[in-house]
């Protein structure tokens, strides 16, 4: 039976090569578009390492198949199953070929992998055929058919063999049939960590030519796919005519005039944005919640700005960062990090600051893998990021990384040495399930959410002792922090979900850096995350026009709705009314007043189906 187990593991070294194979051959037809990014050789070649993950990962699915006929072979001997695996071998190589010879003919117009939207041109099989060079289009095809062909006989040549076995052991098929399953599943998940493998696993450098190289074309394309399945290509919350909604978003957005509160000391801060990981205002004393959770958080109030009408535009954590660093609202079914050929559309904060000489650096102490997050911010131009596994291993961690104490005593020691001025970002963890933070837990109450409070009250312990530090250092007196959620939680409260309540989430600006006459001072503005974007660069007198779902909320004038996107619908406010709905059971969780006015109703299903429309289009 040694043959079957040495069949397996050709087959997947195969298809391991086969990847490389196709990415070698990506990397030559755009080595100058490598050269004019200014890709070293040994960047490039790193692409092939950082790879591995994720096309081991698409060749353990690849091996479904392929796996369950070599079971049959293990008890059954006919040569037609041996057919069965050479074209089934075929087929997939021939579907990756034109896969890879899809990203050769796109990228060049698109700067993206095949997706989803590059898919539904394929309708009309002429317009792509027209819009491509005679000479291209042969070329591609020549590369297509011979990548398919020699690939095929190098398969059969040095890869596989027909299986031959006089006598079945029933007690080896068992075996194998047992085993097998879960070295399979393992590799499909990319490994034994938490979170399931995702594109994030093959980016690493500044040059996106360089991740998408190394990201698997076939696993790209099936996220893409994936994620936009339930809709492809059609908006689902199509409540107005197109042009309709659009021009009532344009009514929502007028501002009459364009101005700003000025309540920094300086144009040129340096900037610090925590993102707590599910804060809720339940955990703030000052905003409804229970004494003694956040201490902390409630003594830096005093020498800051504390937002009260904010929601989070989101429920994930991949919503909260292209909403703060990419201004764009979160929206039902899928998120915009989750897609690199959406997410390079977006404008982005960390842009801006490089291009203005910040030093620009991210931090966590967990894996950024989840909903693609690390690929976003990796896009984002982030000069220096720090996740888990760039802290040493003595560090205590729980089961999703590092714990806050210690990724915010790396920040604090960072930016002591940090070239000012700066713009960094810290992620939260420990306030996330299993809540394995290293301190007793100190309440007893909270019934469901003792121990979300419990991390809460450490999370905002690490803060106080990051600030008492910090406060010691000569880059403290010209620094911005601003203390954010990604997205709210269930609290002690249980609020029903599609309430404001439940996502109503603090923001604090804070920092020798505001003007005395701000400091202490609660903020009536209504907003989001998404409205960080053009309030910060209006404090530093920088245009801000091209996050257009960026309010500025130092503008007195400023529009004051607040939305949030859940999995099938809306929450939208405004001043004495708002709404709740549910696009999917076409039903109002809410209504408020119960005879709300049909134009707000007409502005917050405008805002999803418009919001959704951009997400489609990018």
């Amino acid at each position: 039976m040694k043959q079957i187990i040495v069949s397996l593991l050709k087959q997947l070294l195969f298809w391991m090569l086969f990847f490389a194979l196709a990415r070698l051959i990506f990397l030559v037809f755009y080595l100058g578009n490598l050269k004019a990014d200014g890709a070293g050789f040994f960047e490039t070649l790193a692409g092939f390492y950082h790879a591995l993950k994720l096309d081991l990962a698409t060749a353990s699915y690849l091996l479904v198949i392929p796996f369950f006929v070599l079971v049959i072979q293990s008890i059954w001997q006919k040569s037609f199953l041996n057919t069965i695996n050479k074209i089934y071998t075929l087929l997939m190589i021939l579907m990756y070929t034109l896969i890879t010879g899809g990203e050769l003919g796109l990228y060049g117009e698109w700067k993206t992998k095949l997706n989803y939207k590059a898919l539904r041109y394929l309708e009309h099989p002429s317009e792509v055929f027209n819009s491509a060079s005679t000479m291209e289009f042969f070329a591609l095809l020549m590369i297509v058919g011979g990548l398919t062909v020699f690939s095929f006989w190098m398969y059969r040549k040095f890869f596989y063999k027909n299986i031959h076995i006089e006598k079945s052991n029933y007690y080896f098929s068992l075996i194998f049939l047992i085993v097998t399953p879960p070295f399979i599943l393992v590799g499909m998940r990319g490994g034994f960590q938490q979170i399931p493998i995702i594109q994030s696993q093959s980016y690493y450098s500044d040059k996106n030519i360089l991740n998408l190289a190394a990201t698997n074309n076939a696993y790209n394309l099936y996220i893409s796919i994936k994620e936009n399945l339930e809709n492809f290509g059609k908006n689902p919350y199509n409540f107005y005519d197109l042009a309709e909604a659009k021009k009532t978003v344009e009514q929502i957005y007028l501002t009459p005039k364009d101005t700003t509160i000025n309540i920094l000391t300086t144009k040129r801060p340096n900037i610090v944005i925590l993102m707590l990981e599910s804060w809720s205002s339940d955990l703030i004393e000052s905003l409804g919640g229970e004494p003694g959770i956040t201490p902390e958080f409630r003594k830096l109030e005093q020498g800051g700005i504390l937002f009260n009408q904010i929601l989070s535009s989101g429920s994930r954590s991949e919503q909260g960062m292209a909403s703060i660093f990419g201004g764009f609202p979160a929206h039902p079914i899928s998120a915009i990090t989750k897609q690199p050929d959406k997410f390079v559309h977006l404008p982005s904060l960390v842009h801006i600051f490089n291009d203005l000489d910040y030093a620009t650096s991210f931090y966590f102490g967990g894996q950024l893998i989840y909903g693609n997050i690390k690929g976003y911010i990796i896009y984002n131009g982030f000069k220096r990021i720090i996740e888990g596994d760039n802290f040493d291993k003595s560090i205590p961690q729980g089961k999703l990384g590092v714990h806050d104490e210690f990724t915010l005593d790396r920040l604090y020691r960072d930016l002591n040495n940090e070239k000012q001025p700066f713009f960094a970002g810290l992620f939260t963890l420990s306030s996330h399930s299993p809540y394995d933070q290293p301190m007793e837990e100190i309440f007893d109450w909270g019934g469901n959410e003792n121990h979300f409070i419990n991390s809460a009250y450490y999370a905002d312990h690490c803060l106080g002792e990051f600030f008492e530090k910090a406060r010691t250092q000569p880059w403290f007196d010209n620094t911005l922090f601003i203390l954010t959620a990604d997205h709210s939680h269930n609290s002690y409260k249980n609020w029903p979900y599609h309430t404001v309540e439940y996502h109503s989430i603090p923001v604090l600006f804070y920092g020798n850096v505001i003007k005395e006459e701000y400091r202490g001072k609660q903020w009536e503005q209504p907003g989001s995350q998404v409205d960080f974007a053009a309030t910060i660069l209006a404090q530093m007198e920088l245009p801000h026009d091209q996050f257009n779902w960026s309010r500025n909320l130092f503008n007195p004038y400023a529009p004051k709705f607040r939305y949030f996107g859940f999995d099938n619908g809306v929450i939208w406010t405004e001043p004495g009314t708002g709404f709740s709905y549910d696009a999917d059971l076409k039903i109002y969780y809410w209504k408020n007043p119960e005879n709300i006015g049909e134009q707000t109703i007409k502005n917050g299903k405008s805002y999803l189906q418009v919001v959704f429309q951009e997400y489609l289009d990018y």
